[in-house]
């Protein structure tokens, strides 16, 4: 049972071509995760780990169905980053940056309120549906599909 990613959802990576961005997408794509593409601005039209690049988050729901993110931005960026993707629609936003200013995630919160998505973070692991989608930062080999109890 899956409660906000699964097998069917269609992730995209804010940060994507950065270090961190790129290591943690690649675990991701192994783990057999559905990352559809990433966003890094100015760098549009590109290709990376064989996924589309994007500039935009509206660019990435509209050319590849986007409807999941998983932001690795540095903290003065991030909370930007989290609403441009409730702008764009995104229906699950999750973010691990760590250290965003108390002032910008005020912000944030008060904008996601008033949109569809739910926010995962910041500052956390990330989210798995065991053998489905692991969308973060956490090992894939220690959670296994199954009953808890």
């Amino acid at each position: 049972m899956s409660v906000l990613v699964n097998k069917d959802s269609k992730i995209i990576v804010q940060g994507f071509t950065g270090s961190e961005g790129t290591f943690h997408a690649t675990q991701m794509i192994d783990y057999g995760t559905n990352i559809v593409g990433g966003v890094t601005p100015g760098k549009g039209g590109q290709s990376h780990l064989d996924k589309p690049v994007f500039n935009t988050v509206a660019e990435a729901v509209k050319e590849v169905g986007a409807d999941t993110s998983i932001i690795f931005v540095p903290p003065a960026f991030a909370g930007d980053a989290i609403m441009e993707a409730a702008e764009a629609g995104i229906k699950v936003i999750i973010c691990i940056t760590e250290g965003i200013p108390t002032a910008d995630m005020v912000k944030v919160k008060s904008y996601i309120d008033q949109r569809d998505c739910r926010l995962v973070g910041p500052n956390c692991p990330g989210v798995i549906t065991a053998d489905e989608a692991k969308v973060g930062i956490m090992p894939g080999f220690v959670f296994k599909k199954g009953k808890v109890g």
